[in-house]
C-alpha cells in the first residue's frame, strides 16, 4: 500500500516513472490521491465534492508518457465520464456533458488517471476562485487568501499535493497568476501550440486563450505539453533533454512597471531583483528595458466587451432551447452584468474589439526585437484576501481587480507568446511571488530549458513539499482530536 507522504514525494514524471518499472501501481496512486483529496478538501476546497471519485475508472492509455499519473480536470473542459458546470449553478443545473475535445482525448491517450474536476469562477471570468457553485477555494500557504483564478482550484490543488499536475487554462493570466499566488509552475503554451479543445475558433476570445496545466516541476510541464501538441508546432523533445538548461549566454530584458502603467508592490519588486541576480549568476546578460507598449485601457474594454458578446451569445442559445424555462438567475451577478453591457453590440463591434487586440499584439511584439526573453512580476502583488473580489462585488470592482492582477501577464496572451511563472521568492511571512518570463512565439524549448537551470539553481520542492506535509499532518491531528472528543 501506498503511503500518503510516498505519494507527496513523486512528481508525475516520477510517478509515472514508477508505474512503467511495476513498482507502484496506477490504481494505488488513485488511491493516494483520492485519499489525500479527501482529508484536504475541506480546509482547500480545491475539488468539486460530485467529482472527487468515480465507481468505474475509465480505461485510458498504458504506454503514455503521463501513463497511471492522478491528474485533476479544469472545470472548463469536457472529459468523458465527468459533467462540466464550467463553475457555474446554471451548467451544474443542467448537468453539461459534450463529446470530448482533441486536446481531452489527447490526454487521455497519455495515459492520465483523471480522479476529479478542479473548481474555477464562472465560466472562468473573474479574477479569483470564489464561485456561488461550490465557494472559496483557499490558498494552501494562507488559507484567508485566493489562490486567484481562473485556474485557482487547479494551483491550490496542486500546491497542497491533491495531485502532482492539474489541468489549467489561460485568457489573460489563469495559469500563471494562480501559479504565482501558490508557489507552483504555470506555463502558458504559444498560440496554436496545442490540440484543439472545447473552445471553438469562432469564438469571440479564442485567440487568446491557451491550454495546458499547473505543475510542482518543470519536467511535469514539459510532458504534459509533449502529449497535447499540435502537429503543426514545433515538436518539444523529452523532459531529459531538456534538463541540461540553456547551455549560451541569453539575453533577458527585465521591467518593474506593467503594461497598464503601473508599480507592483516592493514584495513583487523583490522577487524580481531576486530573480535578476539569479540570472546573472548563470552567466545571462540581464538588462532593463521599457514594459511593453499599447493601448491598455481601449484592449481592457475590448477583452471585456468580447467575453460579454460571448456570455450572450451561449444565453441567446440556452432560451432559444428552453424558452421561459431558461433559470438566468442561476448565473452570477457579474456574468449578466458583462452580457448586459454588450446587448446593443453585433457582429461589427465584435470584429473592431478582435482588431484592438490584434493591434495590440502586434504592439507588444516590438517589445522583444532585441532580446530573447522578458522578465517581469507574475503578479502585482501576494494573494488577496478572500472576498475581496467575489461575484457579488459590483463589477467595476472586479473588472479593475482583472486589469489589475493581469496587468503583467496579459501580453503575452495578446501576443500569442509562450509565458510562465516560476516560483523563486517567498515573504518574510512566507508567502510566495513568482517571476514572470516571456519568449517569441515557439519558443517553449528556450523557456523550459532556463526553467530547468533555475529550478536546479533554486529549486522550490523542499518548500512545497514541507507545506504539503505541513497540511496533511494539520489535518491528521484535527481528525485524532474529533475522534478522542
Amino acid at each position: 500500500m501506498l503511503s500518503q507522504l510516498d505519494y507527496l514525494e513523486m512528481d508525475a514524471v516520477a510517478q509515472a516513472e514508477h508505474v512503467a518499472a511495476g513498482a507502484v501501481t496506477a490504481e494505488a496512486l488513485t488511491e493516494a490521491a483520492i485519499g489525500v483529496i479527501g482529508s484536504l478538501n475541506s480546509a482547500v476546497n480545491a475539488v468539486l465534492p460530485q467529482h472527487r471519485a468515480r465507481a468505474e475508472p475509465l480505461s485510458v492509455s498504458e504506454a503514455g508518457n503521463l501513463a497511471g499519473v492522478p491528474v485533476l480536470i479544469k472545470d472548463l473542459l469536457n472529459y468523458a465520464g465527468f459533467e462540466t458546470s464550467y463553475g457555474s449553478r446554471l451548467f451544474a443545473a443542467l448537468r453539461a456533458s459534450q463529446p470530448p475535445s482533441p486536446y481531452a482525448k489527447a490526454l487521455q491517450a497519455a495515459g492520465v488517471q483523471v480522479v476529479g474536476k478542479s473548481t474555477t469562477s464562472e465560466l472562468g471570468l473573474v479574477g479569483t476562485t470564489e464561485p456561488l457553485l461550490s465557494g472559496p477555494t483557499r490558498n494552501p500557504w494562507d488559507l484567508a487568501r485566493s489562490p486567484g483564478g481562473s485556474s485557482g482550484g487547479s494551483a491550490a490543488a496542486v500546491a497542497s499535493g491533491m495531485v502532482p499536475v492539474a489541468h489549467a487554462s489561460d485568457g489573460g493570466g489563469s495559469i500563471r497568476g494562480p501559479a504565482s499566488f501558490c508557489g507552483v509552475f504555470g506555463f502558458k503554451p504559444s498560440r496554436g501550440a496545442t490540440l484543439p479543445a472545447d473552445i471553438p475558433p469562432s469564438m469571440p476570445t479564442a485567440s487568446i486563450l491557451s491550454e495546458h496545466c499547473i505543475s510542482r516541476s518543470v519536467r511535469d510541464s514539459v510532458e504534459w505539453l509533449r502529449a497535447t501538441q499540435s502537429s503543426a508546432a514545433r515538436a518539444l523533445p523529452p523532459w531529459k533533454h531538456l534538463s541540461h538548461g540553456v547551455g549560451r549566454r541569453l539575453r533577458i530584458g527585465y521591467y518593474a512597471e506593467s503594461a497598464f502603467g503601473t508599480q507592483a508592490s516592493a514584495q513583487a519588486l523583490a522577487g524580481l531583483d531576486e530573480t535578476v541576480v539569479l540570472c546573472r549568476s548563470l552567466g545571462h546578460s540581464v538588462i532593463e528595458v521599457r514594459s511593453p507598449q499599447f493601448c491598455a485601457a481601449d484592449t481592457a474594454k475590448a477583452f471585456f466587451g468580447l467575453s460579454g458578446f460571448a456570455v450572450r451569445l451561449v444565453m441567446e442559445m440556452l432560451r432559444a432551447q428552453m424558452g421561459d424555462a431558461f433559470p438566468v438567475d442561476l448565473l452570477e451577478p457579474f456574468t449578466l452584468e458583462l452580457a448586459d453591457r454588450v446587448r446593443s453590440w453585433d457582429l461589427d463591434d465584435v470584429v473592431q474589439a478582435q482588431d484592438v487586440l490584434a493591434a495590440s499584439g502586434r504592439d507588444i511584439e516590438k517589445t522583444i526585437t532585441d532580446v530573447d526573453m522578458l522578465l517581469c512580476p507574475t503578479v502585482p502583488d501576494i494573494a488577496f484576501p478572500l472576498r475581496s473580489f467575489d461575484p457579488g462585488k459590483p463589477a467595476e470592482i472586479l473588472m479593475d481587480h482583472i486589469r489589475h492582477v493581469a496587468s503583467y501577464t496579459v501580453s503575452a496572451s495578446l501576443a500569442g507568446w509562450p509565458a510562465m511563472s516560476v516560483p523563486l521568492y517567498w515573504t518574510a511571512e512566507g508567502l510566495p511571488i513568482g517571476s514572470h518570463l516571456a519568449a517569441r512565439q515557439g519558443e517553449e524549448e528556450m523557456l523550459f530549458r532556463l526553467a530547468f537551470d533555475l529550478e536546479h539553481a533554486q529549486g522550490w520542492s523542499p518548500r512545497l513539499l514541507a507545506r504539503q506535509k505541513e497540511l496533511l499532518w494539520h489535518n491528521d491531528s484535527r481528525k485524532r482530536c474529533a475522534s478522542a472528543s
